[in-house]
């Protein structure tokens, strides 16, 4: 896909691929042909790096809403949930590494923190599954510290249902829980064909259902105790994280972890863009970075909230 369009020298295509874990094919067609789209727009004659980085952002993220105006109150509490949920994944071993956390509205979300596996993942472990639990509370659990029981927001909503429902595999699906055992309690989903709906049928007691309720939650409230003790531990790195936030807008992984030194971070100038073409010859060939005749998105529409 890269070798339809002209590449700067700093393009490196081994970091591309470590940073889109299962991408399909026309996953990376998409994301190369959003990258030189950018480019263009930036007037630049080859695709650079930092092209493919944010077309990357922006295939995985959402497109950003700059737009969205948001006020000084609702940065400062979108800034703690976000770096609730990034020191939870710091101190999870199991949990991906952060990719990118930032506090600019992209898709529907006001802000979020993007962990990628380091490799494409065909199953799920149990304690990977505790990670992502607790990191989904780490966001709550920092409204709550920070502004206390009473200004929680509902912000957490997504969080909630994530983990609602991961827990909830964990225990009718994946035999996950020890109490429940090696069995499945989620009825397999019937299909509607012709125009007949199969009704989904009971498969357990009341008795049954009730425990399987009592496990769901025993593995929320375990990831929530488990996420509030870290937060409570390492309050220093929330607030290093939220301020940083404010201050930058957006973390990368190396910016995080120049946090956790104590270290400032560094932010490389953009370069200018090139200076436009003189004008063409009739009949000439463009010289703006092109995605090729197939494949590739066109940039995503706005959302309208």
């Amino acid at each position: 896909h890269m070798r339809k369009v002209p590449l700067a020298p700093d393009v490196d295509a081994r970091i591309i691929a470590r940073g889109t874990p299962g991408f399909s094919g026309a996953d990376l067609a998409n994301l190369v042909n959003e990258a030189a789209l950018m480019a263009a727009r930036k007037g630049r004659r080859v695709v650079g790096q930092q092209e493919f980085e944010e077309a990357k952002d922006k295939v995985m993220m959402g497109t950003e809403r700059r737009s969205m105006v948001m006020t000084d109150e609702e940065k400062k509490l979108t800034a703690y949930h976000e770096a609730g949920h990034a020191v939870v994944a710091l101190h999870e071993p199991a949990s991906d590494p952060i990719h990118k956390a930032t506090i600019i509205p992209r898709g529907r979300a006001l802000g979020m923190v993007m962990r990628l596996p380091e490799t494409d993942r065909l199953s799920l472990r149990r304690d990977k599954a505790m990670a992502d639990l607790t990191v989904a509370m780490g966001g709550r659990i920092a409204e709550e510290l920070v502004f206390g029981a009473d200004k929680i927001t509902s912000g957490a909503s997504g969080d909630i249902r994530m983990a609602t429902q991961l827990s909830r595999s964990m225990v009718t699906q994946w035999g996950m829980s020890d109490k429940l055992g090696m069995l499945q309690y989620a009825a397999p989903e019937e299909e509607v064909f012709l125009g007949h709906s199969v009704a989904r049928q009971q498969n357990m007691s009341d008795a049954t259902a009730n425990m399987v309720d009592q496990e769901i939650r025993r593995f929320v409230d375990e990831a929530y105790a488990r996420a509030k003790k870290t937060l409570t531990s390492h309050r220093d790195e929330l607030e290093k994280i939220a301020q940083a936030l404010l201050e930058y807008e957006t973390l990368d992984y190396e910016d995080i972890q120049a946090l956790m030194r104590g270290d400032p971070i560094v932010r490389n100038e953009p370069e200018d863009p090139a200076p436009p073409p003189p004008p063409r010859k009739s009949g000439a060939r463009s010289s703006v970075p092109t995605g090729g005749s197939r494949g590739g998105i066109h940039p995503e529409p706005q959302p309208g909230s």
